[in-house]
């Protein structure tokens, strides 16, 4: 296992002598891509915060990053947080938008933050009108893509791909990945009806122009004799499909939740949060054969050991 990490200092680039144990974290959302690691002090080593970092297994690219955190011991070592573009997401501001999709969005947010963007899919469906009011930019990118999700049942994955902000849809983040009893040395599963689990959806709009309040209800009786009423409820705004969304709602929520995390899986580089790949597990009350999604992935680089710990959802596995 060739690994290769450089620090950008200006003009200068230094490939500094670093310690076992390097650490790249990426979540599905609302998290930046993040990469520990430990160097040694040397005359020669002078880097500081803002620098970029980038980091390469086999040639091949896993990270690219900016010093953030720099924290320096007795022993000699200097220990490193690194993240990825998307650490400026957490950058508060207020936007106010009309007729506009979630990509186009994204993409103009990116333009005033003087983010490198990539490849970023037409996400189709237009947000009539939005007000995101001294919030962070993740949470606006997240509203963006979850009324989205709403409205059309396609999910998006946002994440910084070596330098690049990207957006694609979820079926295109499949891998050809297999995880099983064999590939993982552990894993944790429970189930679940106690969070995002709702078995009745109800939206309420106030119309203004007949001084009437408009319900829509979606609901699954059998479910409801199952587990008892388990009732979401929202008001809508004028613009928004009420029926529609109450049946996509229902479609997404409408089951138990479960959550499936594997320990010290053999690592893969291509596997990050976002991603989606081939389970076979026989748990306690179901069997799994089928893609899921990568929640958050952990990887850890030690010595010729790459092993990987993942948070999966998907199918009957929601969020």
């Amino acid at each position: 296992m060739s690994i290769e990490l450089i620090i950008q200092n200006g003009s200068k680039l230094m490939m500094p002598a670093v310690e076992e144990g390097i650490v790249w974290e990426t979540a599905r959302k609302n998290v930046p891509g993040k990469l520990t690691f430990s160097v040694l002090k040397d005359e020669a080593l002078s880097f500081e915060e803002g620098n970029p970092v980038s980091f390469k297994k086999d040639g091949k690219n896993i990270f690219y990053g900016f010093v953030f955190t720099k924290k320096s011991s007795k022993d000699g070592l200097i220990n490193v947080t690194a993240y990825d573009q998307l650490r400026y997401l957490k950058n508060k501001d207020t936007y106010v938008y009309t007729n506009k999709t979630a990509s186009e969005f994204i993409k103009m947010v990116a333009a005033d933050f003087r983010l490198n963007t990539g490849t970023i899919e037409d996400t189709g469906f237009k947000i009539a009108s939005r007000v995101e009011d001294n919030k962070e930019l993740f949470d606006m990118f997240q509203n963006a893509l979850d009324l989205t999700l709403d409205n059309t049942k396609k999910m998006y994955i946002l994440y910084d791909n070596f330098g690049k902000l990207t957006l694609r849809a979820l079926e295109k983040m499949k891998l050809d990945v297999l995880i099983d009893e064999e590939t993982g040395e552990n894993f944790d599963y429970t189930s679940s009806i106690d969070s995002n689990t709702y078995n009745k959806i109800k939206l309420s709009y106030e119309n203004d122009k007949t001084g009437k309040r408009e319900i829509y209800v979606a609901q699954d009786s059998n479910n409801q004799n199952r587990f008892g009423i388990l009732q979401y409820f929202e008001t809508i705004q004028e613009s928004t499909n009420g029926k529609v969304k109450a049946d996509v709602l229902l479609s997404l929520y409408n089951r138990k939740t479960r959550n499936l995390s594997i320990k010290k899986a053999f690592g893969n580089i291509y596997v990050r949060g976002g991603n989606m790949l081939v389970v076979k597990l026989d748990l306690d009350d179901i069997k799994i054969m089928n893609y899921m999604l990568v929640d958050s992935a952990k990887h850890s680089f030690n010595e010729n050991e790459h092993f990987m710990d993942l948070k999966l959802i998907g199918g009957d596995f929601v969020a």
